[in-house]
């Protein structure tokens, strides 16, 4: 692999780093998973229904995933539900993938 393509790969990998990190934990990975079924809209209380943590467990994992530009919430009254916001995620994923996978295959 040539500096300039070398360059590319470890700048795409870099910008993966952070969702990899919010993605290592298992607690997250099924709240995304359970946001992703059917595209749901739900609120910590559902989501506690749901998933076995607690209300502020829910709420710190929910925080993180937000920040991370995951997941997104529109209110209602007092209640804040939850929605996925991965569009951004996943073509910075597959960019990366997609240079792995062109990269192995001209090493082969």
């Amino acid at each position: 692999m040539d500096k300039e393509a070398e360059k590319c790969s470890l700048d795409l990998f870099r910008k993966c780093i952070p969702y990899f990190e919010v993605l290592a934990d298992e607690n997250r990975q099924k709240l995304v998973l359970l946001l992703a079924e059917g595209h749901q809209v739900l609120n910590v209380g559902d989501i506690t229904e749901k998933v076995s943590l607690s209300r502020p467990a829910v709420s710190h994992h929910l925080k993180i995933l937000l920040r991370a530009g995951m997941v997104n919430y529109t209110k209602k009254g007092t209640q804040n539900y939850y929605f996925l916001t991965i569009g951004s995620m996943v073509k910075v994923l597959k960019d990366f993938v997609t240079t792995v996978e062109k990269t192995c295959t001209k090493n082969t």
